[in-house]
């Protein structure tokens, strides 16, 4: 959990926006305008979290026009009129502008007045990159990624760490891991490539496990809603066998899988890889605008040999290129470069795509102004931390 500070007094002397609600149908126009936004910020999103209420928020000129956006949602302090706001990977704003003043300022007015005693966003800008292969050569005992050199340093993502710090805001998680989102996550770009290129990216044992797949007969298929129970029993399986638990019902999925659709026909997909008729493999993806995200995978213990995870993450690639997605987002890795440690399992199988491991700005978290929102933050994160 982020620890407790309060915003100080922001310099004036620039001219404000307006933050002001937006309708859904305003909200939308600018978002397919954008094009870059997160699914977390797609209006969907408030109907997946449901014990959140949620607000659609636009940044305007004095003219009118909106010039940012933000999907805001409001979880209640338990007995009290009080809220904590969180803006998953979100605002939608231009984060290169060195004023962000004039974003925050009527960000947090507007967020006070709805009664906020805290807020958490999640700038999209990048950090760091480390590419596939520098990473592979630099596994070993204890190792992690900030042990190694990236290979690129993101100047805005940079410029605006050091931008909220100065006001206040602190990242989330600590400097190794993200809070609700992942802060590492693995990026395959599309942009600019053919589907040669893509296979030429794959490293041999991903070709060779694609190649296998294939000849022994491994056939990738999209499923539909009835087919959610399966994947659901297969990720309950993947969680006991790899050792996590993300504590999601088949309820959730449900929904999920309704509302992004009904928001847009094909924004979450569920892919099956089905072999001698039966599902050894169910991955979702999501996509929207020029982004598109391997969300979720979850594959039986028996006949892995047949490779259906390569297959089905081999065919979501090549549909996001058909898509005209710039890159193909896999979520989340963890931070370790050690061979030893479990999760570094993830880590491998995902740098034989050849992509890059990108450590996105991650979660920032800041307090309103006073005493007592301050008490309230830290008691909302004591409430989290027992559920």
């Amino acid at each position: 959990m982020c620890a407790l500070l309060a915003t100080p007094s922001l310099r004036h002397g620039e001219p404000d926006r307006t933050v002001r609600s937006l309708s859904t149908a305003e909200y939308s126009a600018f978002l397919r305008r954008h094009g870059r936004a997160s699914f977390l910020q797609y209006p969907s999103w408030a109907a997946v979290k449901d014990l959140w209420r949620a607000e659609t928020v636009g940044w305007h000129r004095p003219g009118g026009e909106i010039t940012g956006a933000a999907l805001v949602l409001y979880r209640q302090f338990p007995g009290t009129r009080k809220y904590f706001a969180y803006l998953p990977e979100g605002p939608v704003a231009d984060w290169s502008d060195p004023r962000i003043d004039p974003w925050l300022r009527p960000l947090m007015r507007h967020l006070r007045a709805a009664g906020a005693f805290a807020v958490r966003i999640g700038p999209s800008p990048a950090y760091r990159r480390w590419d596939a292969a520098v990473l592979k050569a630099a596994t070993g005992p204890g190792r992690r990624l900030a042990d190694v050199l990236a290979t690129e340093v993101d100047p805005v993502g940079a410029a605006l760490a050091d931008r909220l710090r100065t006001r206040g805001w602190q990242r989330c998680g600590g400097e190794d891991d993200g809070d609700a989102q992942p802060r590492h996550v693995f990026r395959v770009p599309l942009a600019g490539r053919s589907l040669d290129d893509l296979w030429s990216g794959l490293n041999q044992e991903w070709r060779r496990n694609v190649r296998k797949a294939a000849k022994s007969g491994v056939e990738t298929v999209l499923g539909t809603a009835a087919d959610l129970p399966e994947f659901h029993r297969l990720l309950r399986i993947t969680e006991e066998r790899d050792g996590f638990r993300l504590g999601r019902s088949l309820a959730y999925y449900q929904q999920q899988y309704a509302v992004l659709n009904a928001e847009a026909p094909g924004r979450m997909r569920l892919y099956l890889a089905v072999h001698e008729g039966e599902v050894l493999a169910a991955h979702t993806m999501v996509s929207t605008g020029q982004r598109v995200w391997y969300q979720t995978g979850a594959s039986a213990d028996h006949r892995r040999e047949v490779r259906p995870s390569n297959a089905l993450q081999w065919r979501m690639m090549r549909d996001a290129h058909t898509l005209g997605a710039d890159e193909y987002d896999m979520r989340g890795v963890p931070s370790t470069l050690d061979p030893d440690e479990r999760s570094f399992g993830l880590l491998r199988w995902k740098l034989g795509t050849g992509g890059q491991v990108v450590e996105t700005l991650g979660e920032w978290e800041t307090a309103m102004d006073g005493y007592a929102n301050a008490a309230l933050h830290k008691a909302f994160q004591a409430y989290l931390a027992r559920r």
